[in-house]
């Protein structure tokens, strides 16, 4: 039987195709040589011209006098790949990598300055190991005559090791001398602002900017220094400024991304510390701001691997360490975190949220004594806030202790929070005024005195003291805000308020912006109060401290819709369990006459706090704004019992009783 075929498998006839002609054949042969010539034409084109080495260093020079330190080391690297025995561009790379702030790479390009015979560099030398942190070494150096660099880093050394006395009349030695000298005077105001000699760095700070105006490096000083003053939004055209003669000047861009970030702008935020580790890409604290915006942001992975790659180089960063404890704490590694957490703790023994993180961590890792240790200088204040008296009642419990547990949980329970005062002196006086007498030229001893003297109720000699220290720096933040407390801790808060005003001008600061509107609010002015609230606001628009205590203000100044604008921002950040925050929003919905909403908030905060006199009020207002008044009058009763003396809540109750 024949075999069938598929006609989709018949097979077809090929065509044939006539062969090309010699003509087509030259054609296509030019064709293919005109191609690899236009190849080789484009890679002549592309192929970078040989560097001029006269020209890249004049360029280098050039940029360098710009303020363009960036671009000045780019073109001394330029000069060096092609004669890398050029002295001049040796000693220019390292110029530029000191203006930089990078001590080790500038180390390195003046040994290789010095292994080609370049001479004087003493004071360069000096600069890089000041810059890397060697204040001992810098000072044990010899001080060349007319050396103006290796000048800069003996009193730069000196400060570090606490001498800032010395160190300022070494340059005001200098510039009585050469006035015209702006590095000089920028210097002084380094050194100034980091001892906290707020009006005498700006007074040095404005000399530099008048004979430097376009330095990177002046202007980043003139940035701190706003930031300092004024807030985070002042000091942010002024880093931009410094940006501009310079993009990648790492000591601006880390600053002005950790300002970016502190003031919200998280998305600029990121650009810079990019910037940042693009100018530098072996340093650690853009990589630290990276991972707190991680954490900010839940990424707790992300940060976890950022701060791997900080590595311990992020350990000498305050920050770097908090965040690295919070990771952990995220994560259930409490030993980690309270390893973290407890070296800030001991290295800032007066910082309350620090505390109550170690005690946090402390507890959940069944170190229920170790918790109680640490919150033990908190809850012994009367101000004890709500959450630190619950963990430690909490940490007594798992203790045994439950009487003493029973006490905390009343404290937290009623809500009530005393007078705020300093932290108690673990010295007396006595010794403390031996310790100052030790070192009669660093105010910080004195300051421990005046702490002593308060301790011990000693409030007049205290107040006399912190005059004295006044008297002596009127341009340091730190003697006016003891001033201001001694004369608080007296009930003398009309004097006390203009003494904290002072110290805002030099340094306005949460502490500081807390201090202000609580003394002018006690004196009667609370349009006073407010400005400054307002002011703070204004440079710090992500404070949630400031944010909380705005919409307190607008509750009280009858402010309804404003009010409840700003809690519920501040709630939906840090959530429901503050029971003051939805008490002061139970009351801003009744003003609104929204009595519904109200009692909603008045509710879950009554459930927080049922023992807390204005959480009651605050409860009975918003039930009779509902219309429930027999429930109304008896937490007014109640709130009145609490507290029998609050004019508030007298009237509240008197109105509500009526009803």
């Amino acid at each position: 039987m024949a075999e069938a075929v598929y006609p989709m498998l018949r097979p077809r006839r090929r065509k044939r195709r006539a062969a090309p002609s010699a003509r087509t054949v030259r054609l296509l042969a030019v064709l293919v040589l005109f191609g690899i010539a236009a190849a080789a034409a484009a890679l002549i084109v592309r192929r970078p011209a040989p560097v001029d080495p006269q020209r890249a260093l004049s360029d280098a020079r050039r940029a360098y006098a710009l303020g363009n330190y960036s671009a000045a080391r780019n073109h001394a690297l330029r000069v060096l790949g092609v004669a890398p025995q050029s002295v001049p561009a040796q000693r220019l790379l390292a110029d530029a990598y000191l203006r930089l702030g990078d001590g080790n790479a500038a180390e390195g390009a003046l040994s290789r300055a010095r292994a080609a015979g370049a001479p004087g560099l003493a004071g360069h030398l000096a600069a890089a190991r000041l810059l890397q942190g060697d204040a001992r070494g810098v000072v044990a150096l010899p001080l060349p005559h007319g050396d103006v660099l290796a000048l800069r880093a003996r009193a730069g050394a000196l400060a570090l090791q606490g001498d800032v006395g010395q160190a300022a009349r070494l340059l005001l030695d200098r510039l009585a001398a050469r006035p015209d000298d702006g590095e000089t005077w920028a210097a002084l105001g380094r050194i100034r602002l980091d001892a906290g000699q707020v009006a005498a760095a700006a007074d040095a700070s404005a000399h530099a900017l008048r004979l430097r105006p376009g330095d990177p490096v002046v202007l980043t000083l003139a940035a701190q220094l706003m930031r300092t003053r004024y807030g985070l939004v002042a000091s942010l055209p002024w880093f931009e400024a410094a940006l501009q003669r310079d993009a990648y000047f790492y000591p601006a861009l880390v600053e002005y991304a950790a300002t970016l970030g502190d003031a919200g702008r998280y998305r600029d935020m990121l650009a810079a510390s990019r910037r940042a580790l693009a100018a530098r890409p072996d340093a650690i604290a853009p990589l630290y701001l990276q991972a707190i915006l991680a954490t900010r942001a839940g990424r707790a992975d992300l940060a976890r691997d950022l701060l791997q790659r900080a590595g311990a180089g992020g350990a000498d960063l305050p920050g770097a360490t908090l965040a690295a404890g919070a990771v952990a704490y995220g994560g259930g590694r409490y030993e980690r975190a309270i390893d973290a957490w407890r070296q800030l703790a001991v290295a800032q023994p007066l910082n309350v949220t620090m505390r109550r993180l170690l005690a946090a961590a402390l507890l959940r890792s069944g170190d229920a004594a170790g918790a109680i240790a640490a919150l033990a200088p908190v809850v012994a204040r009367a101000d004890a806030d709500t959450y630190a008296l619950t963990l430690a009642a909490r940490a007594q419990e798992r203790s045994g202790d439950r009487v003493r547990a029973a006490m905390l949980l009343d404290r937290a329970a009623s809500g009530t929070r005393g007078p705020s005062a300093v932290f108690a002196s673990d010295q007396g006086v006595a010794a403390r005024v031996a310790d100052a007498a030790a070192a009669p030229g660093d105010p910080n001893y004195i300051l421990g005195v005046i702490r002593a003297q308060l301790t011990q109720g000693d409030v007049a000699g205290a107040v006399a003291r912190a005059r004295a220290l006044v008297a002596r720096a009127p341009g340091s933040p730190a003697p006016l805000l003891a001033l201001g407390d001694a004369l608080a801790i007296g009930g003398r808060y009309a004097e006390a308020a203009p003494v904290y005003a002072r110290a805002a001008d030099l340094a306005f600061d949460e502490p500081t912006m807390l201090r202000v509107v609580d003394a002018w609010g006690r004196a009667g002015n609370p349009r006073a109060a407010a400005a400054a609230l307002s002011l703070y606001r204004q440079q710090n628009p992500q404070s949630l401290v400031a944010a909380r205590l705005l919409g307190h203000w607008q509750v009280l100044a009858g402010d309804a819709d404003s009010a409840i604008e700003t809690l519920e921002d501040v709630r939906r950040l840090v959530g429901d369990r503050d029971a003051g925050l939805l008490a002061d929003l139970a009351y801003a919905y009744a003003a609104a006459d929204e009595g519904a909403v109200a009692r909603v908030y008045a509710r879950a905060a009554y459930r927080l706090q049922p023992m807390n006199a204005s959480v009651c009020d605050a409860y009975a207002v918003s039930l009779a704004a509902a219309g429930e008044i027999d429930g109304a009058r008896q937490l007014a009763a109640k709130a009145l019992a609490l507290a029998p003396r609050d004019s508030v809540i007298a009237d509240h109750a008197r109105r509500i009783l009526k009803a």
